[in-house]
């Protein structure tokens, strides 16, 4: 008889799975709140669901790798802060995802601090060399910037970024911070799967540079999974700046180490490009979408491109759409062209150019803009709008402390490996950030000395009623501003829980105008959906006039979050599951 009432009950869970997951693309999603509401609705090959959001009283560090992400933990449980404990996990991360990151980068910060509860920004992008001009291209017989090599550098802000964030709201010394990085770079660490991949992907390159290979291969060949890789070089580079801070990078001898290189292999670095270096704190910019306060940087980042799309699509109803239905992703592409080619021409360096940020962001703008969408026909030719009218691969990592202060943080190279170049003995490869100059002399974002290129990565921020609500991010050159509009969308518009908003199927649309000067794919680009897009969707969309493609992989994003949940006094965090990351908590 129990054997028989154990059948049953298997039988009636059976079909309520079925039931499930059997449901049509559009359907399935009518009801996100099931997402997270039923704890056997994670069938395999469920696209929306792959683990629990992790969930945790004291703070949470969610990143790209889970040595990395142990690592901040560690610091915040030594009485850290999320600042110090930021800092430690990206002096990981350079170590153990070398293609994504590292101190020959840049980087950018939202931080809230629960003390003055106040949110603050801090721009760490470097300049271009004072000696290189829009000639030298023009000497060369070159059109745009190589996206490799000496040509392709400015100055990394990294270093400069972790000073002022730990000077302004940090606990401890960098030499705390960084010793686990420098332990793990002496000892060796295991590569994970997903990096173990990229880094064998660039082999053939970084076997080009005798530095770059000396440092990153084994045996002219990336690590394989599980491989215990070792970094002595970098171990001392980071030693060198827990010593001395900031002054080791800009005007000691790791400065002297790239400038010396950098004169031997064709570039344009000299003493004075690293001397006059300075980061800036920033006021953030917002708008609000249905009740919440959506937080980015102004440029010369990107982070605006995701406040115009989301005032873009604000007054429809998408809820009643569906989650990802036809109906809602052709919106979302429309409104995605109509930020982009704002960001192709507008997104420059403040310092030298004015931007006009309010005008874009604002719901008047969005107002005008809206007319320009057809909801039955995809756009082909989408210019740039006139905010002024009047009319009458990257790493992504988020910190929440005890405390409450709150980290989003983000820090790359731009491609993976960035110039593919290491300067001599560093254990740091150069970012290639200056590959996004335009050198059209009339473009906003055109390549001047010692100016900042437009930037495309992007920390993210979510206040609801003055407080932190959500801390988030999600990596991946164009697909950055399109990722935190999708991801956003998921949680307020769907209700989705901080892990399922991750996991759920994404789109990816290319060809957009680019800030390089590059026009508009013909055709109006392409659109790449991942396998939890019906089929009936995607043919929704091709008679639209969009051009569909099926892909999966990284190529979507790299997402990481962590949500503040005042009323229980806990957290809970989320991590890409397209990436090889952890969410961990105390």
């Amino acid at each position: 008889m129990h054997n028989v009432r154990t059948i049953v009950c298997w039988l009636v869970w059976g079909w309520s799975v079925l039931s499930l997951t059997t449901a049509s693309g559009e359907g399935m999603a009518q009801e996100a709140s099931q997402v997270h509401a039923a704890p056997y609705d994670r069938p395999a090959g469920n696209p929306r669901k792959s683990r629990s959001a992790v969930v945790a009283k004291h703070g949470i560090v969610a990143t790209s790798e889970p040595l990395a992400a142990q690592v901040g933990l560690d610091i915040l449980k030594a009485g850290g802060n999320a600042a110090d404990a930021a800092i430690a996990t990206n002096a990981m991360l350079g170590l153990v995802e070398p293609m994504s990151c590292g101190i020959g980068g840049d980087l950018f910060v939202l931080y809230w601090d629960a003390k003055s509860k106040q949110l603050y920004g801090l721009n760490a992008s470097g300049r271009s060399p004072w000696a290189l001009t829009r000639d030298v291209f023009k000497e060369k017989g070159l059109a745009r910037i190589p996206t490799k090599g000496p040509l392709s550098w400015s100055v990394p802000g990294c270093v400069d970024g972790w000073q002022e964030l730990r000077e302004r709201f940090g606990k401890m010394e960098l030499e705390q911070i960084l010793a686990p990085a420098i332990a793990y770079a002496e000892e060796g660490f295991p590569v994970s799967e997903l990096i173990a991949a990229s880094w064998r992907g660039s082999a053939k390159e970084l076997e080009k540079h005798p530095d770059s290979a000396r440092t990153y291969l084994i045996d002219g060949q990336g690590p394989q999974t599980g491989q215990l890789f070792k970094n002595p070089y970098l171990a001392r580079s980071y030693r060198l700046i827990a010593e001395r801070g900031r002054d080791a990078f800009y005007n000691g001898e790791i400065a002297h180490a790239i400038v010396t290189f950098s004169e031997a292999n064709g570039g344009y670095f000299a003493h004075k490009d690293f001397t006059d270096h300075q980061s800036e704190w920033i006021e953030p910019v917002s708008t609000n979408y249905r009740g919440y306060d959506i937080w980015q940087l102004p440029p010369n980042g990107q982070g605006i491109a995701a406040l115009e799309m989301l005032n873009l699509l604000e007054p429809y109803n998408i809820k009643e759409m569906g989650h990802n239905s036809a109906e809602y992703l052709h919106l979302f592409i429309e409104a995605k062209k109509l930020a982009f080619a704002d960001r192709a021409w507008f997104y420059a360096d403040p310092a030298a150019v004015e931007v006009p940020v309010a005008q874009l962001i604002s719901k008047e703008y969005a107002s005008r803009q809206r007319k320009r969408i057809d909801p039955n026909k995809a756009a082909v030719d989408v210019p740039h709008g006139d905010p002024l009218l009047q009319n009458g691969d990257t790493v992504y990592l988020c910190v929440v402390d005890k405390d409450g202060n709150c980290c989003s943080f983000i820090q790359s190279n731009y491609f993976g490996f960035g110039s593919m170049m290491t300067a001599g003995e560093t254990g740091f490869v150069l970012q290639n950030r200056g590959a996004l100059f335009a050198l059209d002399e009339k473009h906003p974002n055109r390549l001047d000395p010692h100016k900042r290129p437009f930037h495309t990565i992007i920390p993210a921020m979510v206040t609801q009623e003055g407080k932190p609500w959500l801390v988030f991010g999600v990596m991946g050159g164009d697909m950055q501003p399109q990722g935190h509009v999708q991801v956003l969308v998921n949680m307020i518009d769907f209700g989705m829980d901080v892990q399922s908003a991750g996991d759920a199927a994404r789109v990816r649309h290319s060809g957009s105008a680019q800030p390089t000067g590059e026009p508009m794919e013909e055709g109006g680009g392409r659109v790449a959906v991942e396998p939890g897009v019906s089929e009936a969707v995607v043919e929704q969309l091709k008679q639209r006039g969009h051009k569909v493609v099926r892909e999966r992989g990284g190529a979507f994003g790299g997402y990481q979050a962590i949500m503040i949940h005042h009323d229980l006094g806990t957290l809970s965090g989320g991590t890409e599951p397209r990436k090889d990351g952890a969410a961990v908590g105390y």
